[in-house]
């Protein structure tokens, strides 16, 4: 039972730090001592993300005639790792140590949302990587403490969404 709340904090925490706005679509523009957000440009953001390595396409929304913009991502799946046999004393010291790195990797822009998922399978959670290749994601992904310790596994896959779509 003891497990549950830690497990209930750990996601609050993570979805706290996860659910960011997406900087690169928008840029402050001072006016009479406000900052008023103005859109960057779908053509300048293509520019911006393809000259930082990142893949991209885009498509007409035939309802509203926007351009939405596809970004490549990478979701990491942390699955349960073949060494689980730390005591208590040290599996919370890799946590704390995991929550640690997940909040860096947000932090720094290379992470847009992490979390764990709510039942006891062998995939524990994931982590949503905003990096321009596999190769970042997944040296990114294992430098995590509890993968260094065997007790989560990394599996990496690409993943296409909309750039600058909100979670609801």
């Amino acid at each position: 039972m003891e497990k549950l709340p830690r497990l209930i904090l750990s996601a609050i925490f993570l979805i706290a730090f996860s659910c960011k706005e997406d900087n690169n679509a928008k840029v402050a523009a001072p006016t009479d001592n406000k900052v008023v957000e103005k859109k960057i440009s779908t053509k300048k953001l293509k520019e911006e993300l393809t000259s930082k390595g990142f893949e991209i396409f885009d498509y007409i929304d035939q309802e509203t005639k926007d351009t939405v913009l596809m970004q490549q991502y990478f979701i990491a799946f942390l699955k349960r790792g073949p060494n689980r046999s730390q005591n208590k004393q040290e599996t919370d010291s890799l946590q704390n140590l995991h929550l640690a790195h997940l909040g860096r990797m947000y932090e720094h822009g290379f992470a847009d949302i992490s979390g764990p998922f709510g039942d006891d399978g062998d995939i524990r959670g994931i982590t949503i990587y905003n990096v321009p290749t596999q190769k970042m994601a997944d040296s990114l992904a294992n430098m995590d403490p509890m993968v260094k310790a065997g007790r989560l596994e990394i599996e990496i896959h690409p993943w296409w969404a909309a750039k600058g779509f909100p979670l609801r």
